[in-house]
């Protein structure tokens, strides 16, 4: 019997021990009992670990086409146009680039005045479709055909704006010109009451007050085989990786299709050759016959081979801008006329090397030399051009900026938008189902599927007068000593001969 004790204090105690358990069960959440008896002690990830953290699954939105012959295709109704996440990964106070600031400065010949619908159907002479949006939803009415596909993928793109910030933007109505050149000249809207036509195009100048937006190619441009900017700067990235800069072709290159303006034509003049070295290698792109060719010679990532690129303007601004300075090679600017909606925030000297558009083989020639004698400074500028493409450019803040601008526009409108009796509904559906070959493709490719939880980058304010008159001086002064160096160099050549 006396054997029978210990076994008695064991059960005992081990009642005991039950009982406080159930008691601390009664008082503290179940999944902190369960975690202190399977881990043996508690710990935040044991606790953090019962808990459902899983965020819920983002809406998708894939295209729904209708299938069958002669089937319209009608827009869904099951997109949302209006989406307010709760918890917003992008904190509001994130402020945009400061080429946003610019914004401002186009929009400013109506600041006081305001946008009429007179103002808006003085545009109507120029422009190539009208675009409305209401309650969330796109409405179009063309009145002619632009070069290749610019109308189409310039408004792929603003659906799909729409489709990542479903009812953020107000209502608004605007006229848009897909062509090369601006069309509205400030010299024909002077003086208080001048109501200048408010009309969106991808690039301006100095002397006219067309309002920059994104162009095209930022969804591809499938004429000529160029991927979606999100995807193919993510492939310029890669190639920068395949050549260090300092194992690059110690010269400047440039290819493309110089019969477009005669500053091109001039920039042929600057070639290597046996009578003259200008320290280029300059190439002409036969757009037809690289078509025929399947485009193999002109993936731009693979053209982060020279230490130097050279941008220079076509019959307007280039496209090409933003794939050249995507390498880290150093771009040598040639003095522009035009400007899109991004290159107002880069500096010379900064992220590019400005050239001399009337005296282009010297300055060229100067600006190799100049970066082959101070590798490390002329490696630091392209370097610092690229990051500001992949980070400044990528297109959050391209879908950002047109956020933004179009914003702040409706803003300046002075009346109710109302439908024109020739305008349709667009919709992804619409424009991407009947589509086909690399059209469907580049358009299928750069769809949002979902609405962004992330909340659009804090407009910054406008410049101060005098902040913007220091900052362009600063830019012409870096200009000028670029300059100012070139002359000195060439003057020691001229005295050694």
């Amino acid at each position: 019997m006396k054997s029978w004790r210990p076994l008695k204090k064991i059960t005992a105690a081990t009642i005991i021990f039950l009982l406080l358990i159930f008691f601390v069960a009664a008082l503290v959440p179940a999944g902190w009992i369960d975690a202190f008896i399977f881990s043996g002690a508690y710990s935040k990830k044991s606790i953090t670990t019962t808990r459902n953290t899983t965020t819920p699954k983002r809406p998708e939105f894939p295209l729904q086409c209708t299938e069958g012959i002669n089937v319209t295709q009608a827009c869904p109704r099951t997109y949302p146009i209006t989406h307010d996440p709760t918890n917003p990964s992008r904190p509001s106070n994130l402020t945009c680039p400061s080429y946003f600031r610019w914004i401002h400065e186009d929009l400013r010949p109506w600041k006081e005045t305001g946008i009429t619908r007179d103002m808006i159907e003085k545009g109507l002479r120029a422009a190539d479709f009208r675009l409305l949006i209401v309650d969330g939803k796109a409405y179009i009415e063309k009145y002619r055909q632009s070069f290749q596909t610019r109308d189409m993928f310039t408004l792929w793109g603003i659906l799909q704006l729409l489709r990542l910030y479903p009812g953020r933007l107000p209502d608004l109505e605007l006229m848009f010109n897909c062509g090369d050149l601006p069309v509205i000249p400030s010299k024909d809207f002077r003086g208080p009451n001048a109501g200048p036509p408010p009309l969106f195009h991808y690039c301006a100048d100095q002397w006219s007050l067309d309002i920059v937006f994104p162009d095209w190619s930022f969804w591809g441009w499938a004429e000529i085989n160029i991927k979606p900017w999100r995807s193919l700067l993510q492939s310029i990235k890669e190639g920068n990786k395949r050549t260090k800069w300092e194992d690059r072709v110690p010269y400047a290159y440039w290819k493309g299709n110089p019969n477009v303006a005669r500053t091109r034509k001039d920039l042929l003049k600057c070639n290597v050759s046996d009578k003259n070295g200008w320290n280029t290698h300059l190439y002409i792109q036969n757009w037809v016959q690289e078509s025929k060719q399947g485009f193999k010679d002109s993936n731009l990532e693979n053209q982060c081979k020279h230490r130097y690129k050279i941008y220079i303007e076509g019959r307007a601004w280039s496209v090409s801008e933003k794939y050249i300075m995507a390498c880290d090679s150093m771009t040598l600017y040639v003095r522009p006329r035009y400007h899109d909606f991004f290159i107002r925030g880069m500096e010379p000297l900064q992220h590019f090397w400005p050239i001399r558009d009337n005296s282009k083989c010297t300055s060229l020639k100067f600006a190799v030399e100049w970066g082959n004698n101070h590798k490390d400074k002329a490696k630091a500028i392209g370097e610092a051009a690229s990051n500001f493409i992949q980070e400044d450019l990528k297109m959050d803040y391209v879908y950002d900026y047109m956020f933004h601008v179009l914003n702040e526009y409706a803003k300046l409108l002075k009346f109710k938008p109302t439908m024109p009796p020739n305008a349709v509904e667009l919709c992804s559906e619409t424009m991407a189902c009947p589509a086909t070959g690399k059209w469907k493709k580049f358009m299928v490719e750069s769809m949002v599927e979902s609405p962004s939880d992330e909340l659009p980058c804090t407009l910054p304010p406008p410049y101060d007068p005098l902040a913007l008159r220091d900052f362009l001086e600063r830019k012409a002064n870096s200009t000028r000593q670029v300059e100012a160096w070139e002359n000195e160099y060439w003057q020691s050549i001229d005295k050694k001969q």
